[in-house]
């Protein structure tokens, strides 16, 4: 359980049955009245930011949660399974919970699954990852680095824009947190 004056930026704690991230605390002491800390915490599962004031006389429940390292395995489904490279233990993680990040998702990538003891709550994928491109217009003679961009299909099924010198087969790094190409591997 943690107090008021416990809370701060980072902080992992459980409201309503939920498991969220505090992202900003401001602890304030009005002239008049008792303290209170304004946060703004993010659901672990989904990604939603709320606003919660907590009063000095409010305690909440901290949450230790363990960063895995897990191969994406397969996909059934509406389920996805990972296995932990420790332990060799199979997990599954709803498609709802890892949302957009399903895109950039390949069978064999190594990512890392937010755990509460044996239950995963989300996925985080690396900051790049690497993919192949399957099908994308051909480039013109003389296009360059500096020149415009065509669409490309991914191996995940994911669309990105590439420069127009990029062909078919090529591997090519992206970034996750934007879905935008960086440069070809």
């Amino acid at each position: 359980m943690a107090a008021l004056n416990d809370l701060r930026n980072g902080l992992v704690i459980r409201l309503n049955d939920s498991i969220y991230t505090i992202v900003d605390c401001q602890h304030i002491k009005p002239g008049k009245g008792g303290a209170f800390a304004r946060t703004k915490i993010k659901r672990v599962p989904d990604g939603a930011v709320l606003e919660r004031t907590f009063r000095s006389n409010e305690t909440v429940e901290t949450v230790r949660l363990m960063d895995c390292q897990m191969q994406y395995l397969y996909r059934d489904g509406e389920i996805l399974w990972f296995m932990d490279n420790d332990t060799f233990e199979e997990h599954s993680l709803p498609q709802a919970l890892i949302g957009d990040m399903l895109r950039f998702l390949k069978v064999g990538e190594i990512v890392t699954v937010k755990m509460e003891g044996s239950t995963p709550l989300a996925l985080g994928l690396p900051n790049f990852v690497e993919l192949r491109i399957v099908e994308t217009d051909p480039g013109l003679r003389g296009d360059t680095v500096s020149g415009g961009s065509k669409r490309a299909l991914l191996e995940t099924g994911c669309v990105v824009n590439v420069p127009l010198f990029v062909q078919n087969d090529t591997l090519i790094k992206v970034d996750t947190r934007t879905g935008k190409y960086v440069e070809r591997v």
